[in-house]
């Protein structure tokens, strides 16, 4: 029951935020806790009627202040603007209506106006809201400092949400960069393993069709000679065998360096930035499939989690062992182990490897993968390799 009035709860408010703003969660209504300050002046108001205009500017600001979230471009700057205008209206009854104008300043980055226009505009509207409260007789001292006061918060403020909305425009940018980096990389792979496979078994199967055709006319007159091409037959299939098994790992096998590449692209888009340095390891397709699924995971992980401006990625190998080294500069909380690092220490472990995670914290986290490197076939081991195919 509790868990279905949340999830209406939930619903209404997203609805009344919109659902271009279902990301900000609760930060609009904890915005509204500003609007405490329209009640500051209360110890030095006479009489009641202050309190009475106050709600009743707040019934006319509340459907405003949401139809924000509703709203773009022109009517966006018309609904700010009569927010202003009713801070405007209210400051002769309450001088804390200069809440009102901090709202309306908000507005603008939104609307997509410049930095320079929106202190151009600000300090517009504090010229107004001086001459109206020169014009009331409050004293100048007062007026000034008030003045003051809402104008460099309101720009301060405004300014900020305009630099958030930048970079959540470029973080945008980025994710739809990386969505087409995958989609371009899985295009290009697709076409790849089209190609390879032309090239594979067009000219086997051919030779194939070919040498069989020969046999068949052969095999009442010449059976001898019928019985050398059936062999040349399964010998060429059996090579044939070899190579799409051979190419059918090559194509499970994830790339380490696309891995890294789209790694770079993921935390570029939550500013973060990422280093890596790869020595020249010659890896099977096995080991380079488990490292790339750790940089992915390990990645996944800086970029939800870390809190980092920085990422590293080493790879090396000592002692026929390879080592990959990834490290952040984030907050080093200690991380529960979650399906992600279970199932890479599962397939670390199915090539003899292992895993081991560093975290300090405040210093950041070092995640550290060592896996054995096959050794390399011996002359002879090819050789009979070879015959056996």
């Amino acid at each position: 029951m509790q868990h279905t009035i949340r999830s209406v709860v939930k619903a209404r408010w997203q609805a009344l935020i919109g659902p271009d703003h279902a990301e900000l969660g609760m930060a609009p209504l904890w915005s509204l806790l500003y609007l405490f300050f329209l009640f500051a002046n209360w110890a030095n108001a006479q009489g009641n009627s202050w309190l009475w205009w106050t709600l009743l500017s707040l019934v006319a600001f509340l459907p405003l202040y949401f139809a924000i979230f509703h709203l773009k471009g022109r009517a966006l700057l018309i609904c700010g603007a009569a927010i202003a205008l009713l801070g405007l209206l209210l400051t002769p009854i309450n001088p804390g209506a200069n809440t009102y104008l901090i709202y309306a300043a908000c507005v603008l980055p939104h609307a997509g106006i410049a930095p320079r226009a929106i202190v151009t505009t600000i300090a517009a509207v504090i010229v107004l809201y001086v001459i109206e409260m020169s014009l009331i007789g409050f004293p100048q001292r007062y007026v000034l400092l008030i003045a003051g006061i809402t104008f460099f918060l309101a720009t301060a403020i405004t300014l900020a949400n305009h630099f958030q909305r930048e970079k959540d425009l470029r973080q945008a940018e980025l994710k739809l960069s990386h969505e087409e980096v995958r989609r371009l990389g899985a295009l290009a792979e697709r076409e790849r393993i089209g190609r390879d496979l032309h090239d594979l078994l067009g000219h086997t199967l051919s030779l194939i069709t070919l040498k069989s055709e020969l046999a068949a006319r052969l095999f009442e007159r010449d059976a001898p000679a019928a019985r050398r091409e059936i062999i040349e037959v399964e010998r060429v299939a059996r090579d044939a065998l070899a190579q799409v098994r051979r190419a059918v790992s090559g194509i499970r096998a994830a790339g380490l360096a696309a891995e890294l590449a789209s790694a770079r692209l993921l935390l570029e888009s939550g500013d973060v930035r990422l280093d890596y340095h790869l020595d020249d390891v010659g890896l099977t397709p096995e080991v380079e499939t488990v490292l790339a699924l750790a940089v992915r995971e390990a990645v996944t992980n800086i970029q939800r989690h870390a809190r980092a401006s920085r990422a590293t990625i080493r790879l090396g190998a000592q002692d026929g062992v390879v080592c990959l080294s990834i490290s952040d500069d984030g907050r080093g909380a200690v991380i529960e182990p979650g399906n992600g690092l279970l199932g890479m220490r599962e397939r670390l472990r199915g090539l003899g490897g292992e895993l081991s995670i560093h975290a300090e914290r405040g210093v950041g986290t070092r995640l550290e993968v060592r896996v054995p490197l096959p050794p390399a076939p011996s002359v002879d081991a090819v050789t009979a390799s070879n015959r056996i195919a």
